[in-house]
């Protein structure tokens, strides 16, 4: 019985130890990766030009719907002036960093996840570590530099324009004075909380792609082969990625409050 409580622990700790050994690697790897200023555009682009029409439709509706549920209660006890002060940091202390993250790894981290999953099933990895070619460097490293930047700018204007979703709900379709809603904004967020905000999108992007890149880089360790083994692969992905945010959310966002 202990043996059958502790397999699934051993396993789960040893995925994490060669997922850390990998994203370790992939930095090491940093003064010989081919073509990486190339490689790291592309990564930027993959990861926010390409994700920028998800992250505003996402943003806009997020700040509507807090606006409106933010007055509902704020209403019940005559604080509708404080709407600024909610809307601003529900989303720069938990709702723009994860959501954003969470949009991100829908769209950016599953295609990196098939990306590298038919990569190697098609043996182009192999071919490359044929060659004397790091694939960790030359596949890998690139997003994860592109995810330190992309991340928190993706955040920011997730957080940007739900602010003025917040707005349009709160001023514009409800009669609240924008003054009195800009004004509350102004005032609640602190240099604090755009320091958790940026830390949070940082470390999600970094865990985040690296969980992405790992599964689909040892897509044929999996169950399958074939597009079997990469569906698979970047199915593990995604749901792990989003389980990964929510964790570090909280552990963050304990270590930062008892700071």
């Amino acid at each position: 019985m202990l043996a059958a409580l502790g397999r699934p622990f051993l396993r789960l700790l040893g995925g994490m130890g060669r997922m850390a050994c990998f994203t370790v690697r992939s930095f090491a790897a940093v003064p010989g990766t081919r073509r990486l200023p190339r490689r790291f555009l592309r990564a930027v682009f993959e990861q926010g030009t390409r994700c920028l029409p998800v992250i505003l439709i996402v943003g806009i509706f997020t700040g509507l719907v807090l606006g409106l549920q933010g007055h509902y209660v704020l209403n019940r006890f005559g604080s509708e002036s404080l709407l600024g002060a909610l809307v601003s940091l529900s989303l720069v202390r938990e709702l723009g960093p994860v959501l954003a993250a969470l949009m991100l790894v829908g769209q950016a981290g599953s295609a990196l996840a098939a990306e590298l999953g038919i990569q190697r099933n098609s043996e182009q990895i192999a071919a490359l570590e044929t060659m004397g070619v790091s694939s960790e460097g030359y596949l890998v490293t690139p997003r994860l530099l592109a995810a330190l930047i992309v991340f928190p700018m993706q955040t920011a204007l997730f957080v940007l324009i739900g602010l003025y979703g917040g707005y349009l709900s709160g001023s514009a379709m409800l009669g609240l004075e924008p003054g009195v809603y800009w004004s509350a904004v102004e005032k609640a967020v602190e240099a604090r909380d755009l320091t958790e905000c940026f830390t949070k999108a940082a470390t999600f992007g970094l865990m985040t792609i690296a969980m992405c890149a790992y599964q689909g880089f040892h897509a044929h360790l999996g169950a399958g082969t074939g597009a079997r083994a990469v569906s698979a692969a970047t199915t593990r992905a995604v749901v792990l990625s989003c389980v990964l945010v929510l964790a570090l959310d909280d552990v963050i966002t304990s270590f930062l409050l008892h700071r």
